[in-house]
């Protein structure tokens, strides 16, 4: 338990950065990569900006290094796979700290790819299917920690398809010639919804009670919901959106 209340003061002195930022961003046009990127319901625009003015002196200490962004590429598959077998042994605080590394090293990679101009078709492919790993891996691990409850095995499966199935259906669009990033649960909200959850879970179990899992099953069970439901619409979207280019040649 002093691990889980460890990372919640990590967290939480984080958090208290984020006023030092509205101060400092005051008239300061957004970060080019954040404004580029749809608004969600659930990380908006200012909420992205101060991640990336927290991690910019880091970004600086790895430009300076001259780290390639293939490194964070691998590094991302190995902190994913790191927190499927933390999930798998019930160690839910060191699997969220874990996740959210792993989604900065996929910050990272892009990042860095930009300002040092290496970005390229290669790079981007391995980017978003090593993504794919990262994510298969942890969710394996919570399916895996689950065993025991239909539920919550159940559950976390679908989390699972409905994540490849949402980032199947852009990359299917976007070789149909069509782009779309909508909807609500993308890959930035599932990590942070499920990192922040097993950061909590073992202070909120204990706290009412419960067994071990059950706040984190019940946000697994709404990614799960929330990513089938994305893509659903995507599907529809980029359907609709073929059938509208197709229909003047029909």
């Amino acid at each position: 338990m002093s691990g889980a209340w460890a990372g919640l003061l990590v967290a939480g002195v984080l958090l208290a950065t984020m006023p030092v930022y509205a101060l400092r961003s005051r008239g300061r046009p957004l970060d080019p990569e954040v404004a580029s990127r749809p608004r969600t319901a659930i990380l908006g625009y200012w909420v992205r900006d101060w991640l990336m003015w927290l991690i910019t002196p880091l970004e600086r200490l790895f430009l300076a290094l001259g780290l390639p962004p293939s490194a964070f590429n691998w590094a991302g598959v190995v902190l994913g796979a790191a927190a499927g077998v933390a999930y798998a042994r019930g160690a839910f605080t060191a699997a969220g700290w874990l996740l959210l590394l792993g989604g900065a090293a996929d910050i990272f990679d892009g990042r860095i790819a930009r300002a040092r101009g290496l970005v390229s078709r290669a790079g981007a492919f391995l980017d978003s299917t090593l993504d794919r790993f990262a994510e298969t891996f942890a969710y394996v691990g919570l399916v895996a920690w689950y065993r025991s409850s239909l539920a919550g095995a159940v559950a976390a499966t679908l989390a699972l398809g409905g994540s490849l199935l949402v980032s199947y259906a852009r990359a299917r669009g976007e070789g149909l010639g069509v782009q779309y990033k909508g909807g609500l649960m993308q890959r930035a909200e599932r990590l942070v919804l499920l990192a922040l959850a097993s950061l909590l879970d073992p202070v909120a179990v204990r706290a009412a009670g419960w067994p071990a899992g059950r706040l984190l099953f019940a946000v697994i069970a709404f990614i799960a919901i929330a990513s089938l439901a994305t893509a659903f619409h995507r599907t529809i979207a980029i359907s609709r959106a073929l059938e509208h280019e197709e229909a003047p040649r029909g």
